[in-house]
């Protein structure tokens, strides 16, 4: 095949869960062009990846080339040999057919299998429901229908020297070199207010963390999410915990720190998977959300969830309005199971024993 066209998911989480699947199509063609289809947002987490020879990106409210019959064109005149549509949604497929993609490999939902040459189905139970289960698992399996083997569950990613540099800047904007540890906080979460641990548990969480373990804490965020990020740091009251919220941001300094963090605790957002991405020990905080279908396999993460009969309820708002499953997670079982990863796994003394051998 000389060019393979891998249609990215939509959710900066899921697309860096497709690396272990993007990476096995790289391996086993690689004389072929691949080519990423993908939403601007989600353009960076892959960026300095090298993986794709070009990117078309495609969002049906942005500008001319990027919706529906712009992207097509584009992928008739590449003319595309196969296609790999992670995402499920009509539309993916869509793009696909109307770019005339000789193979169309995808899952077979919302009444699009009449344009896919490669047909895979979910996991359903009896009575035909889809049962939780792990994504990266899905996105393996179309790997796989491609020609792949399997494709591992071993997510990666990348940081640009402009990424680097920047997180340095802020290593020495707040000299956090100074601490034994660094620890970021990702108290975000695109999905919905389901999904938020209260800013008051982050702040009893930083204050423990300087406290007790002399730790830095860095309080990460996207540009909606700047006031969470600097009342976290005030509430602290503490002058060991720094915020992101005055500072440019971006998904490359996103990923640029966690990369050279000692930890993440993070909601159950797309961070979450940047520090399995880059070997670094995460504790996750779920709520409404099933851990199962984002199981990442990853040896150095810790999920913790409260297990209520109202949950996981899946939805973005708390349909009852107590939001039970976030505020009964405590900052001191947080605290406990942060504990654990620094002292099991030291980023630091690994390192300088990495450099010595």
């Amino acid at each position: 095949m000389n060019r393979i066209a891998l249609f990215l998911p939509n959710w900066i989480g899921d697309v860096v869960m497709a690396t272990p699947a993007i990476r096995a199509v790289r391996d086993a063609f690689p004389a072929s062009e691949l080519i990423a289809v993908c939403k601007p947002y989600v353009a960076d987490v892959l960026a300095g990846a090298p993986w794709f020879a070009r990117t078309i990106l495609a969002d049906k409210r942005g500008p001319r080339p990027q919706r529906l019959f712009g992207v097509a064109r584009q992928l008739r005149e590449a003319n595309i040999d196969a296609a790999v549509l992670f995402p499920n949604s009509f539309r993916t497929a869509l793009l696909a057919y109307l770019g005339d993609c000789n193979r169309i490999v995808g899952f077979s939902r919302y009444t699009r299998g009449w344009m896919l040459t490669d047909k895979l189905s979910a996991k359903t139970d009896v009575r035909g429901r889809f049962v939780p289960s792990p994504v990266v698992d899905d996105y393996n399996r179309l790997a796989v229908a491609l020609g792949t083997n399997d494709p591992g569950h071993r997510m990666e990613l990348f940081t640009t020297p402009d990424d680097n540099a920047s997180a340095e800047a802020v290593w020495q904007r707040f000299a956090l070199a100074r601490y034994p540890r660094v620890v970021a906080l990702n108290p975000g979460a695109a999905f919905g207010a389901a999904k938020h641990w209260g800013c008051d548990h982050f702040a009893e969480l930083a204050r423990s963390l300087t406290s007790r373990l002399g730790c830095g804490i860095l309080v990460l965020c996207g540009p909606s999410e700047k006031h969470i990020a600097r009342q976290i740091a005030e509430e602290s009251r503490s002058p060991h915990v720094y915020s992101l919220s005055d500072t440019a941001l971006s998904l490359g300094l996103t990923k640029a720190i966690v990369k050279r963090a000692d930890l993440l605790v993070t909601t159950d957002s797309g961070p979450r998977h940047f520090a399995a991405a880059f070997d670094r020990p995460v504790v996750s905080l779920f709520g409404p959300t099933h851990i199962k279908w984002t199981e990442t396999y990853f040896a150095k993460e810790i999920c913790l969830q409260k297990q209520l009969a109202c949950g996981p309820c899946q939805q973005r708002v708390c349909p009852l309005g107590h939001h039970r499953c976030m505020r009964e997670l405590t900052p001191t079982q947080v605290f406990a199971a942060a504990e654990l990863l620094l002292t099991r796994f030291p980023l630091h003394l690994r390192e300088e024993v990495s450099r010595a051998a």
